[in-house]
């Protein structure tokens, strides 16, 4: 549950789970974008390249025309140039492009949200509370169920191959040299999501299968006891039950096979540059919201899952959810939601307990980083971290210093802040910065860290809000940028200082949601006291077209058909590709080291 508005405690907090090297060839394509890019006027947008380019300067993908229910194929269309942005005052001389001295390139990945969709502690049945066809109006939750969770793992080893094809920065033609995973790597701080997350990224073979590894057990299967029409059935419907929602009203396919095919073993490519992991509310929060317990521990390996929402009522589970109880996961089974009641429900189903769906505290997720096929070791986590728990730390790379943030408060609740300390230590780097640029990161953007909620037992630190990390980080000119996620929404905003200039915030959209998109980010020095930041969105190589019963044949087909079915998912998102401005620009501003 992260992002978008839905809900909220003394109006700050958030309720919604939407708010996780080829240089040869790639050389070539990273001419015909520079040669683009000569062509372009100040705040105008730039002519298309007229060759083929990397990423989404090339060709992108969009929605096409809908067809039976609304549902709408995924089409690929001509790409787009970098637009020229200026926004902080901050303007390069006129043929800044011709003389570029390329500074670093590397990737954002943001919110991929390794799913176990077939977990008891999934809570797909909230989900319909918020379908305009069930409770209009109600817009207490949003979208916890989507229609192809079973695929995150095969759209994050598309979106690797991707980078490992594109491999040079499509303007400054320097190899990628790092990617940074702005947080919600995983979706309900499993240790199998944890491990399925860095294992796929490390490369070799993997399996995102959990419980009974012969047969599915979760929502979308077509068992005749636990069918519900709320959910997509791909293997079709039960005789004498009704087809589901999504096939009957929305236009989605039937598509036998899909959830064997999902679960079968394939060989992740891994990333081919070192890779920094952040952390999200996801990665620490059960279902990105609530504090960890030894109940809800004991549901997510248990043999119990709740399918249907027998009995539920929306304004006692608004209740609960406020609260923070853990009933909004056990209610369920009549008085007390133990899990001997929860058995007794119609709405329950019996699944394969797995004791690889343990939940991780911090700590634990940050020691799983030291365990990988990838590099560095640890991902950006130090010896610091793993001894006090901690997830913030510095790397500095191709002359930049990136600065990690913790913004998930372990409180609770979808949105985010800093503690007292990491706020000390934050300002302690930037004092010992130089002039050297510098890219802050975290899971949560400025506006959504807005949640400095305390608990009584919990983490008793006061917190800090976004409002006073924004403040400090203008206070300090070397920082350029800074990456976040969180909202499953492209968006690039200037944040200026008031002397003149300031840094650019750029949040990229999720893997889980429509676009699933990551980012390409390049710094270029113009020689004139000012920097260039290139911005450009990829989509994964999984294909535009889904071919049916063809996309089961490999992971690229089922990742192609994730994202045909994130497309369609009947909750509306199409914020998530943001405005032209938001995705492939030039961003100028100062130069710190001038």
């Amino acid at each position: 549950m992260t992002g978008a508005t839905r809900g909220s405690l003394d109006g700050f907090v958030d309720l919604s789970r939407r708010h996780l090297l080829r240089a040869g060839a790639a050389t070539g394509l990273a001419a015909a974008a520079v040669a683009g890019a000569g062509q372009r006027l100040p705040g105008a947008v730039a002519a298309a390249p007229t060759a083929s380019s990397a990423a989404t300067l090339g060709s992108r993908l969009v929605p096409g025309a809908p067809g039976r229910g609304g549902y709408r194929p995924v089409v690929r269309v001509a790409g787009e140039a970098h637009r020229l942005r200026t926004d902080l005052g901050v303007t390069p001389d006129p043929g800044h492009h011709g003389r570029h001295k390329p500074l670093a390139a590397f990737v954002q990945l943001s919110d991929v949200h390794v799913v176990d969709a077939q977990s008891p502690l999934r809570v797909e049945y909230l989900d319909r509370l918020d379908d305009p066809s069930a409770l209009p109006g109600t817009g207490l939750l949003s979208s916890s169920y989507r229609a192809h969770e079973m695929l995150s793992g095969q759209i994050a080893d598309s979106m690797v191959r991707q980078l490992n094809d594109i491999g040079v920065g499509p303007v400054t033609g320097k190899p990628l040299a790092l990617a940074i995973q702005t947080g919600d790597n995983s979706d309900n701080s499993q240790f199998n999501e944890v491990r399925w997350n860095i294992d796929v990224l490390g490369g070799g073979t993997v399996r995102f299968d959990s419980g009974d590894l012969t047969r599915w057990e979760g929502v979308a299967d077509s068992h005749p006891v636990h069918y519900d029409p709320a959910y997509w059935h791909p293997e079709g419907t039960p005789r004498g039950r009704p087809d589901d929602l999504p096939r009957r009203r929305y236009g989605f396919p039937t598509v036998p096979g899909l959830l064997d095919a999902a679960r079968r073993p394939f060989e992740a490519e891994g990333l081919g540059m070192e890779w920094f992991s952040v952390f999200g509310n996801h990665d620490g929060l059960v279902q990105g919201n609530f504090p960890q317990n030894l109940h809800l521990g004991a549901i997510a390996t248990g043999p119990l899952k709740v399918i249907s929402p027998v009995g539920l009522h929306p304004g006692a589970l608004l209740d609960d959810v406020l609260a923070g109880t853990s009933d909004l996961l056990g209610g369920l089974g009549g008085t007390g939601g133990l899990l001997g009641n929860l058995a007794l429900s119609p709405g329950v189903r019996r699944v394969t307990p797995d004791a690889d769906r343990r939940l991780l505290t911090r700590a634990e997720v940050v020691e799983e980083h030291f365990a990988t096929g990838g590099q560095p070791v640890g991902h950006g986590f130090t010896a610091t971290n793993r001894a006090e728990g901690t997830a913030h730390y510095t790397v500095d790379r191709s002359g930049i210093r990136f600065v990690v943030l913790d913004t998930v408060n372990p409180n609770g609740y979808a949105d985010g802040s800093i503690d007292a300390d990491q706020f000390a230590w934050l300002a302690g780097v930037l004092a010992d910065a130089g002039d050297r640029p510098v890219v802050v990161a975290s899971h949560h953007t400025s506006e959504t860290m807005n949640n400095p909620l305390v608990l009584t037992g919990g983490d008793a630190q006061q917190r800090v809000t976004g409002d006073a990390v924004l403040e400090l980080l203008l206070a300090h000119a070397q920082v350029i940028a800074w990456l976040n996620g969180h909202t499953h929404a492209n968006k690039v905003t200037a944040r200026r200082r008031a002397s003149g200039g300031g840094l650019w915030e750029i949040t990229t959209a999720s893997h889980i949601d429509w676009p699933q998109q990551s980012r390409l980010l390049e710094v270029a020095d113009n020689r004139d006291g000012t920097l260039s930041i290139f911005t450009t969105m990829v989509d994964h190589a999984g294909p535009a077209a889904t071919g049916g019963s063809g996309a089961l044949a490999d992971a690229a087909g089922l990742a192609g058909l994730g994202r045909e079915l994130a497309l369609n998912d009947w909750h509306d998102h199409s914020g998530g590709t943001g405005t032209r401005a938001d995705r492939n620009v030039e961003l100028v501003v100062a130069d710190p080291r001038s």
